[in-house]
């Protein structure tokens, strides 16, 4: 999980850069990557310290 909250935001700015999220995706979508990235990091985080014990 903490893997894929890494990787969600640089795989946004490339798919951004190349141009194949569209022409009027913007700010607001990267932003929504980023949260959503950091959310699912620090859930992985919660589940990595459950199983710890």
């Amino acid at each position: 999980m903490q893997l894929s909250g890494l990787g969600i935001l640089p795989v946004f700015i490339v798919l951004e850069l190349s141009g194949t999220l569209g022409p009027d995706s913007g700010l607001t979508e990267l932003l929504l990557a980023m949260v959503f990235g950091t959310v699912l990091f620090y859930l992985g985080r919660i589940v990595e310290g459950h199983a710890g014990g």
